[in-house]
């Protein structure tokens, strides 16, 4: 059967090294775990990093993955060019210290052959100008002609990444043209030309690049590759572009229909039309994998795809939200690899859309604020936006540039491009300085992370808070040593341990480590980088020793209360979904022995009504006593069954799943009490946002529950004497006490409407005439909004024709308000545009109606000037 459409070539690959005995796993998340050298996984092999620099075990040592991956360095040719998208898939088969060159070229070219039965006289493979051992496989292993095999340099066949695995690679490329290639210089031309087509990179990580520049040989060298999907695909199905195969293209002629245009017919019609089909498909798994917009990191990215998209909707003549609607098909592509996609389809689309609407709310700002920068121009008469206005909009607004460019095009004005470019790279600069760390997972290469992978600490504490053990290493001072005296501190590494290691929310087991020799107090306990159990120690006294045995004890009355804290967030997370519904998913939690942090997903503040029922929820079934149970289960059993997680860690063959009686089931790793009946109470005392669509519910539970009531306790009693009653009659104290200041405020605003009524006189006696029509312009000191607003109404009616143009300051605030009479507006007076001229001098926004406008705004020392120019304003208005 020929093999032609996405996902059929996905599960050809996976199946094909399945059965040369490689472990399929799963795509790993779009967000990097415990990688901090980058926002997001752009290729297949980067979630295996820890396996192929030692610092974790991998499940096998045959590995095969299509991994989800995003990369927006070339964000900008995305559209442009048949092949550039922000959202790929990489299929990937692995190989850590097990088979090496021999194989995987002769495999490589079994399946592109024998099972993809693409021709071998289109196929041509490339090398690294010295790898003769790669040369003698290829000419001895397969079938194919020299000629078709070039030798390249280091640019083109050597991957390497900074500091660490490294090595040569070969490629293999597809012919789209006729006629034989014969030499490496036309080979190069054919490429440059888009003749020739590389899908296929085969990397034999061979060496070690230390920080002297020098390439060590590895022990156990290792294999990478990687095939782009929609690359091959766009060769199996003989199409040019990776927007015309099978499944993207089904995207692509949603969104024609959608925008009512015909794909190809146009060159800025079909690059808006690319550009929204693959920014759709990269926010839909984004989303999906626990992504939200916001305003910095990967949450930055997302935004930016997805105001991206909505711009060129705009372009395409979309007028209404349209993206949100667009994922349905995506996410119909790809389910049945993809599974999670159709689970989460809701609020995938949720965000989306709230997004897409602000985005609008974004544009309307902008164009607003570009409208005063084009009025600063103006009157300035000059012609070009500074670098860092146009900055401002696209960084802090979100507005694009492309949008500021076609707003002062219409005026023949320009922006700044090498000051808004510099500004760019600053900022590029400082988010590539954010990323941590120097090293091949972006982080300190500190002594700890350099553990050998034969040191396993085999954990015992779910069940014993004591254990007998020995010391493996200890460090002091980023150095192994044999010792730590009284007074130092160290880690200390054991064979086996009772301590809880940070992890999951949940914070570090504290307590001792001793023998008859030595006391150690354990201050924290941390993993490292290849998740070895580390004990932070101070030694109190004596001195520890490698090889030494010990007993471990954990402080068990702190251990008690964490795991209070940690089984109620289960609870609370079954709570949430019952009262706010399904879309709620963890999205971050913090765990320790005084109270629970849990964040979650939600689109809306929670109200006292819905806090006070999730509350009740998790009491009524604390108060059920029920047994928490722990059981090992499969992946797809704990799926199966029901339980909630992220399903982070998909190489697991086994997880542990925790059961609250039938009330709650997730995937866990933390410590829990044995009954539900332990926990006491729980009392919520925070709900907050903390980022665009998640929340954060802060809580405490049993004894700490019982510190928070009685200092509430004090705090009335305090209230109650400082207003001299008892208790019971705080409310009623506090409501007449609010009742008299509503009074008193009343008063002060009667007289500050009398005061302003004193000005009349002054301001109708100062007034002018500009072409006909009377203009009364004032600045007044502490009179609000309000009274202004009621002081000009009283002068525009004692002047038959005219405008009243009026400014404050008060309250550090500047107010604005003009207003005209009909027959002035006959004449061309608009208070809308009068007032936004003059609310821009004083840093503010501002509009209205052409018979009556007002504005506010932060800078109240600018009132007097902006009045100034209300004159000028009213000379260029009047017909």
């Amino acid at each position: 059967m020929e093999i032609t459409g996405l996902n059929e070539i996905r599960e050809s690959y996976l199946n094909f090294f399945e059965e040369k005995g490689h472990l399929r796993l799963q795509s790993f998340s779009l967000i990097p775990k415990n990688d901090k050298s980058l926002l997001l996984i752009n290729a297949g092999m980067t979630p295996l990093k820890p396996y192929f620099t030692g610092l974790k075990i991998p499940p096998s040592k045959r590995i095969t993955t299509c991994q989800k991956c995003i990369r927006t360095g070339d964000i900008e040719n995305v559209g442009k060019t048949s092949r550039h998208g922000t959202f790929f898939e990489m299929l990937g088969n692995f190989s850590f210290g097990d088979y090496f060159k021999n194989e995987i070229i002769l495999w490589s070219w079994e399946y592109v052959t024998e099972v993809l039965k693409i021709p071998k006289n289109k196929l041509y493979v490339t090398i690294y100008l010295d790898d003769d051992e790669a040369y003698d496989i290829w000419i001895k292993s397969t079938d194919i002609e020299a000629s078709r095999i070039f030798r390249l340099g280091r640019k083109d066949n050597f991957w390497e990444h900074g500091l660490g695995p490294c090595g040569p690679c070969s490629e293999i490329h597809y012919d789209r043209g006729q006629g034989e290639i014969l030499t490496s210089e036309e080979f190069i031309k054919a490429g440059d030309e888009d003749r020739i087509v590389e899908f296929w990179n085969l990397v034999f990580t061979q060496f070690d690049k230390n920080d002297k520049g020098e390439y060590i040989p590895l022990a156990n060298p290792n294999i990478d590759t990687g095939m782009g999907l929609e690359r091959i695909a766009t060769i199996l199905q003989g199409v040019n572009s990776i927007f015309e195969v099978d499944t993207i293209k089904n995207i692509l002629n949603q969104v024609s229909l959608a925008a009512g245009v015909i794909y190809g017919e146009d060159e800025k019609t079909t690059t808006s039309l690319r550009i929204i089909t693959d920014h759709v498909r990269s926010v839909t798994f984004m989303i999906c994998d626990g992504i939200l917009p916001s305003n910095e990191g990967r949450g930055y990215v997302l935004r930016r795809l997805i105001r991206r998209a909505s711009r060129h909707g705009r372009l395409l003549g979309i007028k209404k939200l349209f993206l949100y609607e667009l994922c349905e098909i995506v996410i119909k592509q790809s389910y049945i690899t993809y599974s999670e996609l159709k689970e989460k389809e809701e609020y995938i689309k949720k965000v989306i859309k709230l997004e897409e609407e602000r985005f609008d709310e974004t544009i309307d700002l902008g164009i607003e604020i570009l409208q005063e920068y084009v009025i600063e121009l103006e009157n300035s008469s000059k012609t070009i936006l500074s670098g860092e206005k146009a900055f401002k909009l696209y960084d802090t607004y979100g507005f694009p540039l492309e949008l500021t460019e076609e707003i002062l095009e219409e005026k023949a004005f320009t922006v700044d491009m090498e000051s808004f470019n510099n500004k760019m790279k600053t900022q590029r600069e400082r988010a590539r300085a954010a990323r941590e760390g120097s090293n091949f997972m972006g982080s300190v290469n500190t002594i700890a992370n350099l553990i050998p992978t034969e040191i396993i600490t085999c954990f015992e504490g779910y069940e014993n808070l004591e254990s007998t053990s020995k010391i493996l290493l200890i460090i002091e001072n980023q150095e192994f040593v044999n010792e730590l005296k009284e007074g130092s501190k160290g880690i200390i590494i054991t064979e086996k341990t009772s301590f809880y290691a940070e992890m999951g929310g949940q914070v570090g087991d504290t307590g001792i480590i001793f023998n008859e020799k030595f006391t150690a107090r354990v201050l924290n306990c941390k993993k490292n980088i290849g998740g070895k159990i580390l004990h932070i120690v101070e030694i109190l006294k004596g001195t520890a020793l490698v090889e030494d045995v010990v007993e471990i004890q954990v402080n068990g009355e702190r251990r008690d209360y964490i795991c209070k804290n940690h089984t109620c967030t289960h609870m609370l997370q079954e709570a949430l979904k019952e009262v706010l519904g399904d879309h709620v998913h963890q999205s971050g939690s913090y765990v320790n022995d005084e109270r629970l942090r849990f964040d979650f997903t939600h689109f809306n503040a929670m109200n006292e009504d819905e806090i006070k029922r999730v509350e009740n929820i998790v009491n009524r079934n604390i108060m059920k006593s029920y047994k928490v149970s722990t059981r090992i289960m499969t992946i797809e059993e704990a799926k199966n069954s029901g339980a909630i997680a992220l399903f982070d860690d998909k190489y697991k063959d086994e997880v542990r799943v925790v059961s609250v009686g039938n009330f709650s089931k997730e995937l866990c790793g933390g410590t829990h009490v044995k009954n539900s009946g332990e926990i006491g109470l729980i009392k919520i005392i925070s709900e907050s946002g903390i980022s665009a669509g998640v929340r954060r519910i802060e809580a405490i539970t049993g004894f700490n529950l019982l510190s928070h009531l009685e200092k509430e306790k004090e705090l009335l009693n305090h209230i109650g004497s400082i207003l001299k009653c008892s208790e019971k009659d705080i409310i009623l104290k506090l409501q007449n006490a609010t009742l008299d200041l509503k009074d008193k405020d009343k008063m002060i605003i009667e007289l500050k409407c009398k005061l302003a009524a004193g000005e009349e006189a002054e301001l109708i006696k100062n007034s002018i005439n500009i072409k006909g029509i009377r203009l009364i312009t004032g600045t007044l000191k502490d009179i609000d909004g309000d009274s202004l607003r009621n002081l000009a109404d009283k002068l525009r009616d004692k002047i038959v024709e005219g405008v009243v143009v009026l400014g404050s300051s008060y309250e550090n605030r500047a107010y604005f308000v003009a207003m005209a009479s009909k027959n002035a507006v006959a004449k061309g007076i608009h208070c809308g545009k009068i007032i936004k001229a003059v609310a821009a001098v004083a840093g503010c926004g501002g509009g209205g109606r052409p018979d009556m406008a007002q504005a506010g705004g932060r800078l109240p020392e600018s009132v007097d000037e902006a009045i100034v120019i209300v004159s000028e304003i009213m000379e260029s208005l009047v017909k």
